[in-house]
């Protein structure tokens, strides 16, 4: 009864995090920092709190082992540039199931049930969005790997067909002039943008990449 307890509080804790993270995201979009809208950093913002809990209960009071766990991520060198922050997550990851299967395989089973957790609930989020909305809950961003096809727009005023456009993934303005940058993993979607604003007077460039 104590162990089923324990798991219980351990369950209740890490489902806690979940809710409090996703909460930051929309906060953070709300304030308009629409990096955090990528597939990337959602999941990092959920999944960092869980790998960070899971390792400092592994470790706590066992001095060795935590100067061991210093030791062992001091070493950590990266050949190659880290594309995107769930890429360093993933591996960070690893490393926190490595340690925590050696200590108590219970921590690993819990790791990968939370983990599991975050991406069941990150798709059921992107489905039902996309059922009730026309703007998806995530972007593309460039770091994440995609192939991904981008046109950029430069106009005199705002254009509410690309404000209202789901594959909008930054509006900057500069000099009086607004830029308009859509990802899209479908080409064809972007070059149908791009032919019905070629008649519209506030649109000054037009520059579709694949």
């Amino acid at each position: 009864m104590i162990f089923l307890s324990q798991i219980q509080d351990k369950l209740w804790d890490i489902s806690l995090m979940i809710v409090i993270s996703l909460y930051l995201r929309v906060l953070i979009q709300l304030v308009g920092q629409t990096w955090v809208k990528t597939v990337a950093h959602t999941s990092t913002l959920l999944l960092l709190p869980i790998l960070t809990y899971v390792i400092t209960s592994v470790i706590s009071g066992n001095i060795a082992l935590s100067l061991g766990m210093v030791g062992a991520l001091s070493i950590v060198r990266f050949r190659n540039p880290v594309r995107s922050p769930l890429e360093l997550s993933v591996y960070f990851g690893s490393i926190t199931l490595g340690i925590s299967t050696a200590v108590n395989f219970k921590w690993s089973v819990l790791l990968v049930l939370s983990v599991t957790c975050v991406a069941v609930i990150l798709y059921l989020i992107q489905k039902i969005v996309k059922i009730f909305s026309l703007k998806p809950f995530f972007i593309t961003s460039f770091s994440e790997g995609n192939m991904t096809s981008t046109l950029y727009v430069v106009a005199t005023e705002e254009v509410l067909e690309l404000d209202e456009s789901s594959s909008l993934s930054s509006k900057t303005l500069d000099n009086g002039k607004i830029g308009y940058t859509l990802l899209n993993s479908n080409f064809e979607i972007l070059k149908e943008v791009e032919k019905s604003l070629r008649e519209n007077n506030l649109i000054e460039s037009l520059q579709l990449s694949k």
